[in-house]
């Protein structure tokens, strides 16, 4: 096993540890660098377990045991800048870390494209397109593409909203009823409000809508959803290419709308461009 991808490893198999061994990996997971200076006992303290149980922890990631797991915790931590991004190094220079960066987004949307599952987007825009009314909810840094996704859909003639306060989306998610089409944004699945959230606006007859990482707690709550998978690590690294990607899927579904409303509605597009010409300038000549 690369040291590189330990946290990816520990966080894919989250689902899959016995309870015990949970405690320890959501301990290390939430506070990764501040694990590695921590003692078996002080980690086995903080997870309610006891220290055999951090050593089967450890061993079942193919290390040696504590010490061992320890040090390629660190290594891991070490494949990028911390909070920035993991194809980031310190010493990266502007004309480096600027190409990094479009090339990982380059990269990463490529990869997401070949992923695509055409079914899943005709389902969604099936949904879509027979929506009373739609919400987009979107935490953090899927808050933006929230935003830009309600940017995009109020062409369609239909009441859309984005939200990013996780109070609202409860209380919208509580006052929906059959017809309305909720779609929430996150890409790991795991932010318990918005699993919570989806699972209220399905009980109360929304379709929900999830752009998010396959077989998450998000995902199990949705009607539909479209997976995004990508090797970000958005625990440790600020988001980049997953936010590029889910901004990427909310026009796919944009134009999935439009052409399933046809030829026909085509003028109204043009109404609302048109209205913006009197707001610029000309264009030079």
């Amino acid at each position: 096993m690369s040291s590189h991808d330990l946290l990816d490893r520990i966080r894919q198999r989250l689902e899959t540890l016995n309870r015990s061994e949970r405690k320890v990996a959501e301990v290390i997971l939430a506070d990764p660098l501040t694990a590695t200076g921590l003692s078996i006992a002080t980690l086995a303290q903080r997870a309610l377990v006891s220290e055999p149980t951090v050593n089967r922890f450890c061993r079942s990631f193919e290390t040696k045991g504590y010490p061992d797991f320890k040090i390629k915790l660190a290594q891991s931590l070490a494949g990028g800048t911390p909070y920035i991004s993991r194809n980031v190094e310190p010493e990266d220079n502007a004309a480096s870390y600027a190409d990094k960066i479009f090339g990982a987004s380059i990269v990463a949307l490529d990869d997401a494209r070949r992923a695509l599952d055409p079914r899943s987007i005709e389902q969604a825009v099936d949904y879509l397109i027979q929506a009373k009314q739609i919400s987009f909810f979107g935490l953090g840094a899927s808050g933006p593409v929230a935003q830009d996704a309600q940017h995009k859909f109020f062409r369609f003639n239909l009441p859309v909203m984005a939200y990013e306060d996780v109070l609202m989306q409860r209380m919208v998610a509580a006052a929906s009823h059959t017809g309305d089409v909720i779609v929430i944004i996150s890409y790991t699945g795991r932010t318990r409000e918005l699993v919570d959230i989806a699972e209220l606006g399905r009980n109360n007859g929304a379709v929900v809508l999830g752009i998010t990482a396959p077989a998450s707690p998000l995902a199990a709550q949705c009607t539909e959803t479209l997976e995004v998978v990508t090797p970000e690590d958005t625990d440790v690294y600020m988001p980049m290419t997953s936010r590029m990607i889910h901004l990427a899927l909310i026009d796919v579904l944009a134009t999935g709308v439009t052409l399933r409303r046809g030829e026909g509605f085509l003028p109204h597009l043009k109404k609302i461009k048109e209205s913006l010409r009197a707001t610029r300038y000309p264009h030079e000549t």
